[in-house]
């Protein structure tokens, strides 16, 4: 292997071990805060501990209500006490829990999924819950945070509904700081569903909020629910969509960010690996305001960090009564579900240009329909490898007769490079020359494989996030075919990497018999032990879903392999090779025109086939 070759290997090897290490973090975020107390509840353990004379109740009572007051204001002062009441709504997809210390969502727990440990998919992530209402308030010049204040129910409210079939029920929560000036808040529930409608009224408090109105804010992000947090967080990120073109937010350090939008809103969304919440203005296209995002990293790397996203819809405010409505989301992120929202833009298929659509209008329909014949989504992967193998027949069969011309000519090509060993330049002349003579585009097999890169992106974007193989068991110690399939734990990390994948061996293994049949040239033999290594010990953190459809795919590119080289009808032999009519492809022929220029100027190309010249015709001669 000479130098050129060696250092090629080493930056390859580097980059790939400092992508491992930065995938290999394997550890949950640290668990959230344990619920806060009822502002009673702390209060009596206040009381109890200290003793209290007359003179300090009243000195400690006159203190919170001042306290009170420059933090709310005289109006909202009185509310920032009082009883918390929790109703709770099953609606049979999700149990959501309304808080009156809010207004806000306590829970929002999926039915239908769990946590990597296996306890009820939460993904409301504070104690205070979610969809706070804040304002500035002209009597204290602070932002107020309606989570620090306790609404009330209006009219009967029970304690738990249970909805089932075309049933909904609506629930209203007032805050009324002074008479005939009010927030009040509507949710409605419907069964069967992800998303809650909910209304937002403000009357009579020009006097009491600033002109920057006020905004619905959720403020925490979605609680993980993936043991690999590192992996969860390389798809968490914040979005705003404004007219149909969808702006992200990603905290890439741990530099808090923020993206601002003003403007006509279609959503605002945050959202996890699997799970996403936005805000839906209604009717659409009847929000004009200010979008804000906001994100920030936390905790340290090797630890696990995780990220957190903050969205927020600014409401201007002129006085009188007003009201506004959304619907909120908060859901997993399947394709067919946040379809029906208009939220599909959430979905991560890729490069919205070339890749998106591919994964988007092929891929994933094509993966689902097969899913609903088979039942099995592993055995739904090994059909789909097949359909793909045949569907990208044309541009692999080119990619293989190339390496099998190559194959052929490998011996040539070895004695011309034993006979100028010492004089590279020439050596890479003689060679040229060879693959001239037999009609070989050097580069015949890349073009087919660069053209196969779109869908195969395409490919390991629907496969690597669908919600579909997230705790879906295939067989054997495949038990979730979006986790690594671990076989094997290393006694010390290599390169940050702590166990091996079963299926990402099995890919390794039928990788270095693929490269042993189409790797030929003697200075690439290091590369077909090496990255069989490199790349099992990389897919080591892959999903086993994405690693099986790869081993699937490159058994069925050896067997692809072993027909043309062996019972090919047409394999070409050398001789066959050297009498066949030449085509003479775009590099080659740039390659002939700059040793044609070089030539006449006394100099020579490198790698450029040299020209026999014709008859009544001489070469010009370096003077």
């Amino acid at each position: 292997m000479d130098k050129k070759n060696l250092l090629a290997v080493g930056l390859i090897t580097l980059i790939i071990t400092v992508w491992m290490i930065y995938m290999s973090v394997n550890q949950a975020p640290p668990p959230p805060p344990p619920p806060e107390k009822p502002v009673a509840e702390k209060k009596a353990e206040a009381d109890s501990s200290t003793p209290v004379t007359k003179s300090t109740a009243e000195s400690k009572q006159t203190k919170d209500s001042t306290e009170s007051v420059d933090k709310f204001g005289g109006s909202f002062e009185k509310l920032a006490t009082g009883t918390e009441r929790i109703i709770t709504i099953d609606n049979g997809l999700v149990v959501a829990q309304i808080s009156t210390r809010g207004g806000t969502i306590k829970h929002w727990t999926l039915n239908k999924f769990k946590s990597w440990n296996k306890y009820p998919t939460d993904l409301v992530w504070t104690q205070m819950g979610e969809l706070a209402i804040k304002f500035n308030s002209r009597e204290t010049g602070r932002e107020v945070d309606t989570r620090d204040l306790y609404y009330e129910f209006v009219g009967n409210v029970k304690d738990f509904y249970t909805l089932k079939g075309n049933d909904s029920v609506s629930i209203t929560l007032k805050l009324e700081p002074q008479k005939g000036k009010t927030i009040s808040r509507t949710y409605t529930f419907f069964a069967g569903k992800y998303h809650v409608n909910t209304d937002i009224t403000v009357k009579n408090l020009e006097d009491i909020f600033t002109n920057k109105g006020y905004k619905l804010e959720w403020g925490n992000g979605l609680r993980y629910q993936e043991g690999n947090s590192v992996d969860e967080s390389t798809d968490a990120e914040g979005l705003v969509s404004m007219n149909g073109e969808v702006f992200t937010l990603k905290a890439s350090d741990y530099n808090p960010v923020q993206e601002q939008k003003t403007g006509i809103v279609d959503f605002i969304a945050v959202k996890t690996k699997y799970f996403t919440s936005a805000i839906i203005p209604k009717p659409a296209k009847s929000f004009d305001g200010i979008a804000t995002l906001n994100g920030q990293k936390f905790g340290a790397p090797d630890n696990g960090a995780f990220e957190k996203y903050k969205m927020s819809l600014t409401m201007p405010y002129h006085g009188g009564e007003q009201t506004k409505s959304f619907q909120i989301f908060i859901g997993p992120i399947a394709y067919d579900i946040v379809h029906e929202y208009g939220l599909q833009a959430i979905v991560n298929f890729g490069w919205k240009w070339i890749v998106r659509p591919i994964g988007e209008f092929f891929m994933l329909p094509f993966f689902m329909l097969i899913y609903k014949f088979i039942g099995n989504f592993g055995i739904s992967i090994i059909i789909f490898a097949i359909f793909m193998k045949i569907i990208l027949h044309p541009l692999s069969i080119t990619q293989m007769r190339s390496a099998q011309k190559m194959k052929e000519i490998a011996p040539v090509i070895a004695d011309v490079r034993e006979k100028y060993k010492d004089d590279s330049t020439k050596q890479n002349q003689e060679v040229m020359k060879i693959y001239s003579e037999y009609g070989i585009n050097p580069a015949g097999g890349c073009l087919p494989l660069v053209l196969q890169m779109p869908i195969l992106y395409a490919l390991w974007a629907v496969l690597r996030t669908a919600i579909d193989l997230r705790q879906a068991p295939f067989a054997f110690w495949i038990h979730d075919l979006s986790l690594p399939d671990s076989i094997l734990t290393l006694p010390f990390p290599i390169a940050g990497i702590s166990h091996i994948s079963g299926l990402a061996l099995a890919m390794g293994i039928t990788m270095f018999f693929q490269q042993k049949m189409t790797v030929t040239d003697p200075k690439q033999k290091a590369m077909v032990y090496m990255m069989p290594v490199m790349f099992t010990l990389m897919f080591s953190n892959f999903p086993s879903g994405l690693n099986l459809y790869y081993f699937m795919f490159n058994v069925l590119s050896i067997g692809q392999q072993v027909y043309i080289n062996k019972y090919s009808k047409n394999k070409m032999t050398l001789a066959q090779m050297k009498r066949a009519p030449k085509k003479e492809g775009w590099l080659a022929k740039k390659m002939r025109e700059a040793q044609d220029i070089a030539g006449k100027q006394g100099k020579s190309v490198p790698g450029a086939p040299r020209q026999t010249p014709q008859k009544g015709k001489t070469q010009s001669k370096k003077k």
